[in-house]
């Protein structure tokens, strides 16, 4: 979990692939609230307490889904939603103790996804946010992930950018070869999954006739650049089998 004034950067704790969910509620009981049943459910928690601060956070974290009160300094929630909406189409789930039909039709005719009301039962948050996820990341949705994320790698598949979160708030851009970032998203669309030579070869080198040892070549010059970056041991080889992304 992080807090905006903490002023770190670095996402909260969880296993590798899972989503980020920014909370963004200026009330700090509320907010430790809902980090830590999100938490129990095995989400990340990035967390600002202001509209400012959230938009920052959505800007360079991009979260899987934002918590988003209505009430809020800097920034009210319907300027930050409309903002978010105006750079894509991360979920957006609206809190807010305004129990009236007129701001649950302002907030979907701006673009949340859902819309709770305090006071309101945790538990049930959670499953809203785990529900909405699920309907955006394309188990039954429209939405596809826009963005792969494992420790502290994050991809951003329209940008076709790869960056590193460090634990001071930055994020640091990976240079890497058109190869080496292909066989990157490959493997972390299925971090766990140990893929062969072959596969590798066939799904991120389709246009030539590289030999299969040429994978080996290129996952090393990928896993140098990331130690460089202080993540050691990714890809991970499977001796006589082939890669995973590993474990972190």
């Amino acid at each position: 979990m992080l807090d905006a004034h903490d002023d770190a950067g670095t996402p909260g704790r969880g296993r590798p692939g899972e989503a980020l969910i920014l909370v963004t509620e200026d009330e700090p009981e509320i907010a430790d609230i809902l980090t830590a049943y999100l938490e129990r459910a095995g989400l990340r928690v990035v967390r600002a307490e202001d509209g400012r601060r959230a938009l920052d956070l959505h800007l360079t974290l991009h979260p899987d889904l934002v918590l988003l009160d209505v009430q809020l300094p800097r920034l009210d929630g319907w300027q930050v939603l409309a903002e978010i909406r105006h750079r894509g189409n991360t979920p957006v789930i609206m809190l807010t103790a305004l129990d009236q039909d007129i701001d649950k039709l302002m907030g979907l005719r701006i673009g949340a996804d859902d819309y709770v009301v305090k006071p309101f039962n945790p538990a049930e948050v959670v499953a809203r946010v785990q529900a909405v996820l699920r309907r955006c990341s394309g188990e039954g949705g429209a939405r596809s992930p826009r963005v792969l994320r494992f420790g502290p790698l994050r991809i951003d598949l329209e940008g076709h950018q790869t960056l590193i979160e460090t634990t001071d708030g930055d994020s640091l851009p990976l240079d890497l070869t058109l190869t080496e970032y292909r066989l990157l998203v490959h493997l972390a669309r299925m971090p766990k999954r140990v893929f062969t030579r072959m596969e590798l070869l066939e799904a991120c080198l389709p246009e030539g006739e590289a030999l299969e040892r040429t994978v080996d070549s290129h996952l090393s010059k990928l896993r140098k650049k990331l130690e460089a970056q202080g993540v050691a041991g990714v890809p991970t080889n499977v001796r006589g089998v082939g890669y995973r992304l590993g474990d972190v």
